[in-house]
Parts: structure tokens; C-alpha cells; sequence
């Protein structure tokens, strides 16, 4: 529970309230030890679980889009009516609550029977689904296929040693020692046998024949489908300079990296992280955290200025040194001797652990056999089909028409990720809806996040609103005066509202 959770703030509900208590719409309150947050729309009342399932995040502070109402924090989203999560990153339902009305009076006493989304997969749904793939995209789909009422075969093939996790808390609280490990896996161990899903872990994939329609296995063997979802994800970047393969120089992407690197700070003193991406700063806040002292190695002027721009590049830089952080922007490192780290500018680092994050590539080499349409990127339609009919993509590896910039974008998000995983899902069964979801991502630096709706590769003009060393902010990424993207601190209701407006196609 969080600090959030544990305050139980508002009237008693059971006791009731009357309309013109609510404020925006919405009213925060309590059921005996449960927060309920009642929103009003229209004419009708719902009431529902007061706290986002993903991280807790406070949904009276949230957006209240139709019968829909949608975290602040990272942007999840929830049927207001039956509780379900609708939109990734929070993949569990929330609790609804009968509501009872008289005149402008409003009384809450018990929750709703929580039945689930009663849906059935339509007629003509495939037999056999394979998903190749144990990350964001191919977990999301798995879950929304079941959750879809499929009842078909779901085999989903991972290379992984461990089930399906929640990646962006590796590089996080969980690395940080903030969140206990019971924490980072997406589901229990046995949600995959009770949900008749086949998780095969440890099990590589050789080829995929799109004729035969069948996956083959490294070991030779094969498996069948009838649609498969390629979601293989995106791997580090290697550094190619001497002593980069020494047992104390790590990346991270998996549960085993992470364990890795923090069974190394029960000794560490001294860290060196090569990059200065979201990872690998996000890598030395939580070291930081942990009082390792860290230096951070990058060829780059500023941090996430390709990104963020320079003004949230240079604040972004100041608040790591505020922690204690030293850069060594504008260079890079040539070699990793023992606990010498030479940088080409000629100086040299003690480092006992160094974490590489020099960015990801896209896991293509199955797409590219297979005969796939590529692109940097495998090439889809909106649908998120390949170019072989039944074959669809998701996640890193996916280049998708964007409906809002009319461009071609593959975007490396988790939140991108699982949402196109669940498209990918209904649309394997037949159901022709078009991905068209705005991209969003979030970085948590100590105890400042920021976040991104939106996608600009390129952009002419950045509008600030607010103070960004004030943490109060929020910077519009425009192209010939269009918005393209929002980057925000503490500004949560202006994030989703930015969001909302690029669904819909407007023009700011």
C-alpha cells in the first residue's frame, strides 16, 4: 500500500454526499477502509477504486475522458462502469461501487460483483496463436487475448530465464532498493497455467516459415499457428573496446542483468556508467541511492538533449550533480583494465562496477529470414500487420504509419509497447481496429519524473510554459507551428490533456 493509499481523506460515503460537493467532476472519499473516488458524469455517479493499479498513482488528480477516467501519473486508463483497465500500463481492473442516488444526494455503501469484461472472441478467431517474445508487447497480448474471451492456443516463446517482468522498475525503484523483487514480475507464476497460456522460457527461436506457418525452434523442433505476433524486443548496444567483456561491466535489460548489478553494489564504491541515456542515468540515480559514488561517460554535449532539448538537457544534468553525480560529457571510453576506466580525452576512473547504456537496437534477424517487409524496423500496417498476411508485430521492433505526425515511427516505450501488444491481440482475432494511440513514456530521476506524450524526432521551436529548475513545467516540441510532443515535470493534468488533444487530431 502506498503513502497515498494508507491516508484516507474525504467524507464518509456511506454517510453521503451531495452533488455539490464535487469538484471538477469528481469527489474523493472513503467506504469504511477502501478510498473511493466518485466522478460524475452527465447525469450518471460511479464510483470506483480511488488509486491507479499500476504504481497507485492518485486518479482524483487524473483526466476524466467519457465513462473513462485516466491516471495522472503514467497515463494508464479505466472504465469507469466495470473497473477495467482499458489502457496500458496498468493491466489489473479496479473495484466498482454501487451507487446510490436520490435527488442531489449521492450514498455509497458496497462494491459491485466484479464479473469481468463479459466478452467472447469473435466467430472466425484463430486456432493456433504463437507470440514470439517475453516482453512488454508479447505478455500484453497474451493477457488481452484471454481477457478478450480467446480460446484458442496460446503459445508464447521467450528466450528469457524468467516470466515477463515489469522492465521500467529494473532501471528504477527496484535497482534502487526501494521495491521488493515481488514487485517486478507482471504476473504470479501461475496467472500462465491458469490462463492456459504456454510460456516456454529458455527457448530461442531459429526461424519463422511463413509458408508452412510455423515457428521453428533451436533445437529443430516446430510449432504451428495460425497468426503469430513477432515481439522480440530491442537488445543493448555492445561496447566494442578492450575489457568491455570483464565481470564487472554490465548492461541492463533483463531481471538477471539487474540482479547482476545489484549483487555488485553489496561491494562496490566506485561506479562508471557509459551513456548518458534515460537508462543510464535513471542506472545512476539508483546507485546514487545505494551511496556509490558515480561518474557518467558521454560523447554528448548535454544529457537527453537529442531528446529534451538543451534547457531540460542542462537541468536534467544539474540534478544528478545536486546528488553527487560527475559528468564527463564530450568524451568516451577507449578501455576497461581491471578497475581503470581510460577516457579518450586522456584522463582515466576507479570504477569496481561500470554499467554500459549507450543506447538499444531493434532484434530484427528474425523478421529479415522470415522475409518481412524492414525498414528500420518491421514495416506495418495499421492494423500492426506485416507484410505477410497473419504475421504481426509489435513493440521495439515495429515501424507503424503515426496518424497524428503522418510519419513512419518505431518508438522504444514500454507503454508503446504493451498498448500495441493488446491491439495486435484483438486485431490477430480479427477485430481491424487501427493502432493510433498517442506514444507516451515516463523517467523517474530521484524524486523528479518526467514525462512525454507524443513523438518528435525533429523539431524548430520549443515552448516553454512555467520553470523548469522550479520542477514546474512543461515544454511543447512544435514543428512549422505544430505541436508534436509535450514534456512535462509535476504538471500531470497539462500531460493528459496534451495527450488527449493529439488524439483527436487537433492542431494546437
Amino acid at each position: 500500500m502506498s503513502d497515498e493509499e494508507g491516508k484516507l481523506e474525504g467524507p464518509d460515503l456511506t454517510l453521503g454526499v451531495s452533488l455539490s460537493d464535487f469538484k471538477n467532476g469528481m469527489l474523493l472519499g472513503r467506504v469504511d477502509k477502501d478510498a473511493v473516488l466518485l466522478v460524475r458524469t452527465g447525469s450518471d455517479v460511479f464510483a470506483i477504486d480511488a488509486f491507479c493499479s499500476h504504481y497507485h498513482g492518485p486518479l482524483a488528480e487524473g483526466l476524466v475522458v467519457d465513462d473513462s477516467v485516466r491516471c495522472p501519473w503514467h497515463h494508464a486508463c479505466f472504465d469507469l462502469r466495470t473497473g477495467e483497465a482499458t489502457r496500458a500500463p496498468a493491466l489489473s481492473p479496479l473495484s466498482v461501487w454501487q451507487v446510490e442516488q436520490a435527488a442531489d444526494r449521492v450514498v455509497v455503501r458496497r462494491k459491485r460483483d466484479q464479473a469481468g469484461p463479459a466478452r467472447t472472441a469473435p466467430a472466425n478467431a484463430p486456432r493456433r496463436i504463437v507470440i514470439v517474445g517475453g516482453g512488454a508487447a508479447g505478455f500484453a497480448a497474451a493477457e488481452m487475448l484471454r481477457r478478450d474471451g480467446y480460446g484458442g492456443e496460446i503459445t508464447m516463446l521467450s528466450s528469457d530465464e524468467a516470466p515477463p517482468v515489469d522492465r521500467p522498475n529494473l532501471s528504477k525503484d527496484y535497482l534502487a532498493g526501494k521495491a521488493p523483487e515481488d514487485w517486478v514480475p507482471l504476473r504470479p507464476d501461475d496467472f500462465y497455467s491458469e490462463s492456459k497460456i504456454d510460456l516456454r522460457l529458455r527457448t530461442p527461436v531459429a526461424a519463422i516459415d511463413g509458408k508452412a506457418r510455423q515457428v521453428v525452434l533451436g533445437d529443430g523442433k516446430t510449432v504451428p499457428f495460425d497468426r503469430l505476433l513477432l515481439a522480440t524486443g530491442a537488445e543493448p548496444v555492445k561496447l566494442q573496446i578492450p575489457g568491455a567483456d570483464q565481470p564487472h561491466v554490465h548492461v541492463l535489460r533483463t531481471l538477471a542483468d539487474c540482479r547482476a548489478i545489484i549483487a555488485s553494489t553489496a561491494t562496490a564504491k566506485r561506479a562508471v556508467v557509459i551513456g548518458a541515456s534515460f537508462i543510464g542515468l535513471e542506472v545512476a540515480a539508483a546507485l546514487r541511492d545505494r551511496d556509490i559514488e558515480v561518474h557518467v561517460v558521454a560523447p554528448e554535449q548535454r544529457p537527453m538533449e537529442r531528446i529534451l532539448g538543451p534547457d531540460m538537457g542542462d537541468f536534467v544534468r544539474a540534478l544528478h550533480e545536486q546528488h553527487g553525480v560527475a559528468f564527463h560529457l564530450q568524451d568516451s571510453v577507449t578501455a576497461i583494465d581491471g578497475s581503470k576506466v581510460s577516457l579518450k580525452g586522456g584522463s582515466t576512473l576507479e570504477a569496481d562496477l561500470v554499467v554500459v547504456g549507450i543506447g538499444v537496437k531493434p532484434r530484427l534477424d528474425l523478421a529479415e529470414r522470415a522475409g518481412l517487409q524492414i525498414d528500420r524496423g518491421v514495416i506495418v500496417n495499421a492494423a500492426l500487420e506485416t507484410s505477410l498476411l497473419g504475421i504481426f508485430a509489435a513493440g521495439d521492433i515495429a515501424r507503424w504509419p503515426d496518424r497524428y505526425t503522418g510519419d513512419s515511427i518505431r518508438v522504444e516505450h514500454w507503454v508503446v509497447a504493451e498498448r500495441q501488444g493488446q491491439a495486435a491481440a484483438r486485431n490477430m482475432m480479427g477485430l481491424h481496429e487501427p493502432f493510433d494511440t498517442v506514444p507516451f513514456f515516463w523517467s523517474q530521476h530521484y524524486d523528479v519524473p518526467i514525462n512525454y506524450v507524443g513523438h518528435a524526432e525533429k523539431w524548430d521551436e520549443i515552448a516553454i510554459d512555467g520553470d523548469i529548475k522550479a520542477k514546474d513545467c512543461v515544454l511543447r516540441y512544435k514543428r512549422a507551428g505544430r505541436v508534436l510532443a509535450v514534456a512535462s515535470i509535476y504538471r500531470d493534468i497539462d500531460s493528459l490533456k496534451a495527450e488527449l488533444e493529439m488524439e483527436r487530431g487537433l492542431k494546437h
